[in-house]
């Protein structure tokens, strides 16, 4: 992993390759490289925050735009660090997008003081597939790849057949999966007293993800006694992002802005 340490006040935008000499668990694709774009807030309005955004996109691409990048600008307004991961595709190998999201983490964490930040006041954000990237981590990972807080849009939670998003599920472990290997990665299962705090939103007409993959995760916070934010909008459907064109665009920038000042 690439440990580089930048000066805030010299560079506020940069990206990095994450791994300086090969990559861990290939997915068979040696074109497919993971990057972090990092978006620094202001010396003056820094918070000493940041969140690692995982985008989207089935676990087969990536919707690094309006779920990742475009999304720099609210964070860095509000003096939170914004890291967008291009994590690499698991095509049918999990410990792929799993290190990448890891090593994400750690590299926020490795490059805390020279980035203006503090080590313990890191999330992690992630929509539709990339939500399942970010509950993972919430969920399975510890020490310094751990998140201090998960921030869910439309997230894919569940690997259950019937319930999960059959892409997402095909692409992350194979059509034949194990059965223990979709409960292991049902991440609303491995929810315990010390999962971190969450903001969850996703719409009741998604038919891509279907809602009960965000509100049992969040079911399963509550049931934990770990603190957390349930918001369903009336529409909008899946992937709407920080597109200005989903209906509630407002009214889920002001809410997600209230919990981020609440803690």
């Amino acid at each position: 992993m690439l440990l580089v340490a930048f000066s805030a006040s010299a560079q506020k935008q940069f990206e990095m390759n994450l791994w300086q000499s090969g990559a861990p668990n290939s997915n068979g694709d040696s074109t497919d490289t993971a990057k972090v774009f990092v978006y620094l807030p202001s010396d003056k309005a820094a918070t000493g925050r940041a969140v690692v955004i995982c985008p989207g996109g089935g676990y087969s691409g990536l919707a690094m735009d309006h779920e990742g990048k475009e999304w720099a600008p609210f964070f860095n307004n509000m003096g939170i660090a914004a890291i967008v991961l291009k994590y690499r595709m698991p095509k049918g190998n999990v410990d792929v997008p799993v290190s990448d999201a890891e090593a994400a983490m750690k590299l926020v964490r490795a490059n805390a003081s020279s980035w203006n930040i503090k080590s313990d006041d890191i999330g992690i954000m992630g929509s539709s597939a990339g939500g399942h990237l970010a509950s993972t981590i919430a969920t399975h990972s510890s020490g310094d790849a751990k998140p201090d807080f998960q921030i869910l849009f439309y997230p894919v939670i569940t690997m259950a057949p019937g319930y999960t998003h059959q892409g997402s599920h095909d692409n992350l472990l194979g059509k034949n999966a194990r059965k223990k290997d979709e409960k292991l990665y049902s991440n609303d299962l491995q929810v315990t007293r010390v999962t971190p705090r969450a903001w969850i939103a996703l719409s009741d007409d998604d038919r891509v993800v279907i809602p009960s993959n965000g509100v049992n995760y969040y079911l399963e916070l509550y049931r934990h006694d770990i603190p957390g934010s349930l918001h369903v909008y009336p529409s909008g459907g899946h992937g709407w992002g920080i597109h200005t064109s989903f209906r509630y665009h407002t009214q889920m920038l002001l809410e997600l802005e209230s919990w981020l000042r609440s803690f």
